[in-house]
């Protein structure tokens, strides 16, 4: 049996969750959420299957973390942040959007996906906010591969507490 699987759901206050045969709706401060389930598992605040085939093994668990991100993310929102390292490289707030300067030829207009709030602190810290962990991961992927860190210089845009190792290059040959 899953060992996530068999946790209950914990609910906070302020957050409406219905269960309406295979969906979920959580409602909340930060939004509402909405998503389609396999008729294998039985929805309740305790998520059990109905039967112990493979497939339905492996949703148990899938389907209660899914359902859990869903009533954090109405609650309480999730976070991803960037940071833009090199010099010349900068970001700024355009409207809802983000104006990247990361070393193109060009400037980079950045459009959040709906539901997602995108907010630049000074000039170099992107902050991805929204109420889906999986649209927010999402954006700041989108974000991030417009300049992927250097594995030489360490240039580019990386994620808040990444860890970039640097390559050390030609310098240690000798003849």
């Amino acid at each position: 049996m899953s060992r996530v699987g068999k946790l209950p759901v914990p609910i906070p206050a302020g957050v409406n969750v219905e269960v309406d045969g295979s969906i979920v709706k959580a409602k909340g401060p930060k939004g509402e959420l909405a998503r389609e389930f396999s008729g294998l598992v039985v929805l309740f605040l305790v998520v059990t299957r109905k039967n112990d085939e493979k497939e339905a093994r492996s949703l148990h668990g899938l389907t209660r973390s899914l359902i859990n991100n869903m009533v954090i993310g109405v609650s309480e929102g999730y976070q991803r942040s960037l940071d833009i390292v090199g010099v010349g490289y900068r970001a700024s707030q355009q409207g809802p959007g983000v104006q990247l300067q990361v070393g193109l030829s060009h400037q980079v207009y950045v459009e959040p996906l709906p539901g997602i709030e995108l907010e630049v602190e000074g000039q170099t810290r992107i902050h991805v906010r929204g109420a889906e962990k999986e649209i927010v991961g999402l954006m700041a992927a989108k974000i991030r591969k417009l300049r992927p860190p250097d594995r030489y210089k360490g240039k580019g845009i990386r994620y808040a507490g990444e860890n970039v190792k640097l390559k050390p290059g030609k310098g240690g040959k000798k003849l």
